[in-house]
């Protein structure tokens, strides 16, 4: 076999699964399973190496023809939950009694019974000579200190202070971080938090990073391993070493980059389902949501995806009272030790009897007796006996037996099996719409375009019953209880800089443009898939830079090409319109630019008006530009300034306040690039020049913009 594959990794807490991936194609080849291994001499290294080492045995994959191998683990969540963690050494700088109040900072709560243990010392920047700070180093670990950090009140502006104890540490073969590695944003409490809480991280992280790489060369790999961040990209192992934070919460990161990656989400609300909970996060625009995450309610300097988890799943147990269903969950089946009804034979007389799971839980936690044992009334079996989970499907049961376990519970609670059924599906959809209503508000979803996306071993269980609910286009991912790994696989290599700036200059976003690529490019990206996005948010004085790009350059990405026939009838699907009414007005590279109306409705239906949107759709169907009443201009190269002029004049509105340019997009060839954050021209063409040094003399530019 010669094709060039990926191989992703999740280590879960119970299992690693692997996925075997075409680099061309995207093809899933393989899919492998294996108990993870916490207690070996090698830690979960050892179950990463034998199941990578299975799926290319028996696939027969040359180790010259991977191209991309990455995993995602639970490892950091997991040692902060467990309070598994290194003790930290501060050695603070500050001029200022307010400072030295703000470095000083309390154990850190990871959970209840398990803290962060913290030392502190704090110096003035005239006390901070080699031979003060050495002697502060050697306190620290005397006192119990396994990692130190170095945190001075103005490292934004000046980080010398900090490298240099940095350095220090390091000669003397102590692992240390600092605040400016971590963030540079003004906030220096919550800056030394992050700081901290990431040191704490590094000695265990470092280990398994290591062990890992160090097993995957053995095999012949050459290509980097890299690692999940929570923001749904990945990382080097380089990076590991100084920012392990990044890895916190990125299992809940791999499901999305799975639909977004795999299912080709543009809007969406991605749902992985479980045994015990479900993680709802949000796709917007092509693009993950993310928010700042915190660490034992303390606020952070990290970008994660912004997942919201309900104790709402597969394993769900049904709650009873008063001969009535009064509720679905917390309480899981897994949990409360017992198997589902939904898998197992049920034989002699049945009977309906109550539980209380865990000490503090209440006592109506539903339960059916059988010859052979007791068993939990779960929500997986409710979408059973409801037809939403199909034959083939990883969370099908055995239907006779779900059937007789429901029509006993019915007939205690007076009702059919099935209205039974119904009756807890809509308490659990309910739990869950709440959640997805709030998020669909909070991020200015449009629900005529968004989809459902249901991934893990118990999608079937809520997404369509949510969907025919809510009448909300749903779907169930390909590879559903794999979607994590496939996520892992395909993700992109993520970098973010966030920095205080006031009414940055040009100069301003040459630099941090600059620096987020160098610092993309040192995790891993190929300099020509990189993409930069700059955003201004004027309100908080924020100058942020977001990188991607892949670790492999693939000139043919796009793959799955859709025809204008078919890109045309997913449009109209979408936009409720005839395909017929549809325009193209424009093709170039991997993108098409269509003419798409739409019917928009107003005063309760009762007022109808129609609006045109620019869309912008690559040759795999996700839409990558929806603008309404956008605009669009087709240029070369030589003559862009002149194009670009022309639209933003004719875009920009003016008001007492001044002018106000248009949201502004380029797309060439199988790249495209995000303006839409700039707040003045000058910024606009200085990015622009910028982005020009990568765009071949001879290519055709698509310009868009949509007024502000």
């Amino acid at each position: 076999m010669n094709k060039k594959v990926r191989i992703g990794i999740d280590v879960g807490g119970t299992f690693t699964d692997a996925v075997l991936i075409c680099n061309q194609t995207g093809e899933i080849l393989a899919k492998e399973k294996t108990p993870t291994t916490h207690y070996s001499e090698n830690g979960v290294a050892e179950g990463i190496v034998t199941i990578v080492d299975k799926v290319m045995k028996s696939n027969n994959i040359n180790p010259d023809d991977v191209v991309f191998i990455a995993h995602g683990t639970t490892q950091a969540t997991n040692a902060l939950l467990e309070g598994d963690v290194a003790s930290v050494g501060v050695i603070g700088i500050a001029s200022s009694m307010m400072a030295k109040k703000e470095l000083t900072i309390d154990n850190i709560e990871l959970a209840p019974g398990r803290n962060l243990n913290i030392i502190t010392k704090v110096i003035k920047p005239s006390e901070a000579t080699e031979e003060k700070v050495s002697a502060l180093i050697d306190e620290l670990i005397s006192e119990g200190a396994e990692v130190i950090v170095a945190s001075e009140e103005y490292s934004v502006d000046n980080s010398t202070l900090e490298k240099n104890i940095v350095e220090l540490c390091t000669e003397k073969g102590i692992l240390a971080t600092s605040g400016h590695q971590i963030s540079e944003l003004y906030g220096l409490r919550v800056r030394t938090k992050t700081a901290v809480v990431n040191a704490s991280l590094i000695p265990k992280m470092l280990e398994t990073a290591l062990m890992t790489e160090e097993v995957v060369k053995k095999l012949g790999i050459k290509s980097e391993l890299m690692i999940m961040r929570a923001d749904g990209g990945v990382m080097s192992v380089q990076e590991i070493k100084e920012r392990p934070i990044l890895t916190m919460l990125s299992g809940l990161a791999a499901g999305v980059a799975g639909a977004l990656m795999h299912e080709k989400v543009t809007d969406g609300i991605f749902m992985e389902v479980g045994g015990t909970s479900i993680d709802i996060s949000v796709i917007k625009d092509g693009k993950v949501m993310v928010n700042n995450a915190s660490v034992g309610n303390h606020k952070m300097y990290l970008k994660a995806l912004d997942v919201r988890t309900l104790a709402i799943a597969g394993g769900s147990m049904i709650r009873i009272s008063d001969d009535k269903i009064v509720d679905v969950g917390p309480r899981s089946a897994h949990l409360a030790d017992l198997e589902y009804e939904a898998f197992n034979s049920l034989d002699g007389e049945l009977s309906i009897d109550t539980i209380q799971p865990l000490d503090k839980d209440p006592a109506d936690y539903a339960v059916i007796n059988t010859a052979t044992g007791r068993y939990a009334l779960t929500l997986c079996g409710a979408a059973n006996l409801l037809g939403y989970v199909d034959a083939s499907d990883y969370a099908y049961g055995k239907q006779e037996e779900i059937k007789k376990a429901w029509t006993t519970l019915g007939a205690k609670i007076g009702m059919s099996a099935e209205e039974a059924a119904r009756q807890a599906m809509d308490i659990a959809t309910d739990k869950i719409w709440k959640i997805i209503s709030s998020m669909i508000k909070e991020y200015e979803l449009d629900t005529r375009f968004l989809t459902l996306v249901g991934g893990g071993g118990s999608a079937a269980v809520t997404t369509a019953a949510l969907g025919e609910k809510y009448q909300v286009s749903h779907k169930i991912a390909n590879n559903a209880p794999y979607i994590s790994t496939i996520g892992v696989a395909l993700a992109m290599v993520r970098e973010q800089l966030e920095r205080s700036i006031i009414d940055p200059s040009t100069e301003d976003i040459k630099q941090i443009r600059i620096d987020i690529t160098n610092k993309v490019i040192s995790s891993g990206a190929k300099k020509e898939t990189i993409q930069v996005d700059i955003t201004i948010d004027s309100q908080k004085n924020i100058l942020r830079a977001v990188a991607t790009g892949a670790s492999e350059f693939n000139e043919n990405a796009s793959i799955n090409k859709l025809s204008e026939k078919e890109l045309k009838a997913m449009l109209a699907t979408g936009y409720n319109c005839q395909s017929e009414e549809i325009v193209e007005l424009a093709k170039n590279g991997s993108f098409n630019v269509f003419d798409v109306p739409t019917t928009v409705e107003k005063v309760f239906g009762l007022v109808k008006s129609k609006v045109k949107y620019l869309c912008v759709v690559n040759n795999e169907g996700v839409i990558l530009n929806r603008l309404k009443g956008g605009k669009i201009k087709v240029t070369s190269k030589g003559q862009y300034s002149t194009a670009l002029a022309e639209l933003i004049e004719d875009m920009s509105t003016y008001s007492d306040a001044g002018k106000t340019i248009p949201k502004l997009y380029l797309f060439a060839n199988h790249q495209h690039y995000d303006y839409s954050g700039l707040i003045n021209e000058e910024q606009v063409y200085t990015m622009i020049q910028m982005d020009m040094e990568n765009i071949k003399e001879d290519e055709i530019l698509m310009f868009t913009a949509e007024g502000k």
